[in-house]
């Protein structure tokens, strides 16, 4: 047997687990996350929705076509309920074999993915995490994902192309035609031999996968919302990189413009995004 190389061995998962996800790029844990912690956050969420719960230093984004839904809500490491779920020990010892033992939670995300207004806004293309990520090696990253409502082929679950992490390098990125959702960027030139498969979820459910996976999620064509939380994690010993001339300089030319136009004459720089998103939840900070 080849050395596995995008884990470690902490006695969390067994040899066959490891070895599928170093084949596939992503591991399914079922009932991981307890249902009463997510029904916290799902409370959360709906106070923060409802104007009840101000949300200070989150990102409170809207549906684009009907500006009274709130679909999701960013950065949830400034919020103390959302942190339960990305400090939640039974997560982060399942992080850990990626990560290794120093964790810091770069992106979080509370995602109620709306019925489909017919816009197609609740489509998700096809792309890869890592796209967005200023920081590597990219094998001590990883995406935790957890279902909260079951996700299903007719709510949109999450679709994912098993090996891709290993087939691919990070490909270029763009808005798909007649896009309606800001940063929603995708891969426009996939191979159309490349294979999906739709991984439905029940509550608690939770998938870890590499961030050079190439995933998406399909049109909710329910009348239910699908509710899911993430939180990507990397290694604090991860460096930033200098993402100019890179695949990567559109997504963060856009992002920067956003942003200076929200403080005019601030100086920011693609690298203090993350480090003002970002936190430590387990061991000790370093380069991160």
């Amino acid at each position: 047997m080849s050395k596995l190389s995008l884990t470690r061995d902490t006695g969390r998962f067994s040899t066959a687990q490891r070895i599928f996800y170093e084949d596939n790029g992503y591991l399914l844990l079922p009932r991981l996350v307890p249902l009463d912690l997510l029904e916290k956050c799902s409370q959360r969420f709906d106070d923060i929705a409802s104007g009840k719960v101000d949300h200070g230093n989150m990102t409170v984004m809207r549906d684009v076509k009907d500006r009274s839904v709130v679909v999701k809500v960013q950065d949830l490491n400034f919020d103390g309920v959302f942190k339960e779920y990305i400090k939640f020990d039974q997560l982060l010892d399942a992080v850990e074999p990626f990560t290794g033992p120093n964790v810091m939670a770069m992106h979080s995300m509370y995602i109620a993915k709306p019925p489909d207004s017919g816009s197609g806004s609740s489509w998700h293309p096809p792309h890869q995490d890592l796209y967005y990520f200023p920081f590597r090696p990219a094998d001590r990253i990883v995406a935790a994902w957890t279902a909260i409502e079951p996700a299903t082929k007719e709510n949109g679950c999450l679709q994912v192309s098993p090996g891709s992490h290993r087939a691919f390098p990070l490909l270029p990125h763009e808005y798909p035609p007649n896009t309606v959702n800001k940063f929603y960027h995708g891969i426009q030139k996939l191979p159309n031999s490349i294979l999906w498969l739709d991984l439905e979820m029940q509550p608690g459910d939770t998938i870890l996968f590499h961030p050079l996976l190439i995933h998406s999620s399909g049109i909710n064509r329910t009348t239910r919302t699908r509710r899911s939380i993430s939180c990507h994690y990397a290694a604090a010993e991860c460096s930033y990189i200098e993402v100019k001339g890179t695949v990567q300089e559109v997504v963060s030319d856009e992002i920067l413009s956003v942003l200076r136009r929200r403080f005019p004459g601030a100086e920011i720089k693609y690298d203090d995004v993350w480090r003002m998103k970002s936190t430590i939840v387990r061991g000790i900070r370093s380069s991160l």
